[in-house]
């Protein structure tokens, strides 16, 4: 039997069942869009729809249950992003990404999920407006490899066929139209069901960062550092990474400073200058064109864009490790610690958890319980 989020998918059962389907309800959206009612109404619209696209019966039943996991999910932080001006426009800025983060703190702390499953899932909520608004957006092509990095682009076409089924709205047949644009332009990208191939992932890196490079360029190798910059909530293992896979090599620890500077690590004004001191022993490394290990949580995306972007400007070649153990371990190890993490600050570090995606850097790798 493959994974579910749930055998009985009754929508009734559903509400029973999940808080965060039963929120749905009476959550607006706007009748231009969405003329059908609320979120709750559109998402069962959704499913019902999902079930009778012909692409949906040529999938395996692991994606199958993938994709209609991502449907049920795909609007459930409209709940708290929507929003009415004062022209009585409703809109939910910013509902894809927080979504995204929901999505993926279900599937790994109330509903235990395999991680590249509920990886794909997560994906596939972030990105269920793409192929809808992908051709009005800069660089598209790049946004479409990246995205392939990350799911298959079939799957997001049938839950984005769904969305635009389950709805009523004028301007429905052009939407519509714009899907299928969405799949010939990804095969014209070479991203249709797999992703792009590239000569090297330093062509891949360096295309994806730059916007003026074409996918065929290889870029001429300059020396540099190899770094391998740790992404991981507290208590997953990272020191015990770095003994076991990382012998001989510098460790830059944003921890250790502020142990041998005996800063409380909840003193926030100090966190700058632990920052700081790190990034000056990362900058004696990559001078010297030493390899080290950037030692530290890491959790968002903007972040880890930081230090890549000052790893790389010394020309180093950037290997991004995530960790992770299931929820129930990860609690004990971080009771276990000699240093442990508030139990309310790991929730909130839970929330904002973004999982490296591998367009970040030129290697990627999860190592997951």
């Amino acid at each position: 039997m493959s994974w579910q989020l749930t055998t009985d998918k009754a929508w009734n059962a559903l509400e029973t069942r999940f808080p965060w389907v039963a929120d749905m309800r009476h959550v607006p959206q706007d009748r231009r869009h969405h003329a059908e009612g609320d979120v709750a109404t559109h998402t069962r619209m959704v499913l019902e729809e999902l079930a009778k696209l012909p692409g949906v019966q040529a999938l395996t039943e692991e994606q199958r249950e993938i994709v209609w996991a991502a449907a049920l999910l795909h609007d459930v932080e409209k709940r708290s992003t929507t929003q009415t001006d004062d022209a009585g426009n409703i809109t939910s800025p910013g509902h894809a990404r927080m979504g995204e983060l929901t999505a993926r703190r279900l599937l790994y702390r109330d509903i235990p999920t395999p991680f590249h499953i509920r990886e794909q899932v997560a994906a596939l909520v972030r990105l269920h407006g793409l192929p809808m608004w992908l051709l009005e957006r800069p660089s598209p092509e790049r946004q479409v490899l990246a995205a392939a990095l990350r799911v298959d682009l079939r799957l997001l076409a049938i839950l984005a066929e769904a969305d635009l089924r389950g709805r009523q709205c004028e301007d429905q047949a052009g939407l519509l139209e714009r899907l299928e644009l969405f799949g010939l332009f990804c095969q014209e990208q070479m991203c249709w069901g797999q992703a792009r191939a590239f000569t090297s992932a330093a062509a891949r890196y360096h295309y994806l960062t730059h916007p003026e490079s074409p996918p065929e360029y290889e870029p001429w190798p300059v020396p540099g550092s190899g770094v391998t910059l740790l992404s991981a909530l507290p208590g997953m293992g990272k020191d015990r990474y770095v003994a076991q896979h990382c012998q001989g090599m510098a460790v830059v620890s944003l921890d250790d400073i502020r142990r041998r500077h005996r800063i409380d690590p909840k003193d926030s004004n100090a966190n700058g200058w632990v920052v700081q001191q790190a990034k000056e022993q990362a900058r004696v490394l990559l001078r010297r064109g030493e390899p080290f290990v950037w030692n530290a949580t890491n959790l968002t995306r903007q972040l880890r864009a930081q230090l890549i972007q000052l790893f790389t400007d010394y020309h180093a070649t950037v290997r991004i490790v995530y960790l992770e153990v299931p929820y129930a371990q990860w609690r004990a190890q971080n009771q276990q610690r000699e240093y442990a993490v508030p139990d309310a600050v790991m929730d909130r570090m839970l929330r904002k958890l973004e999982v490296p995606q591998r367009d970040e850097a030129h290697c990627v790798e999860y190592f997951v319980s």
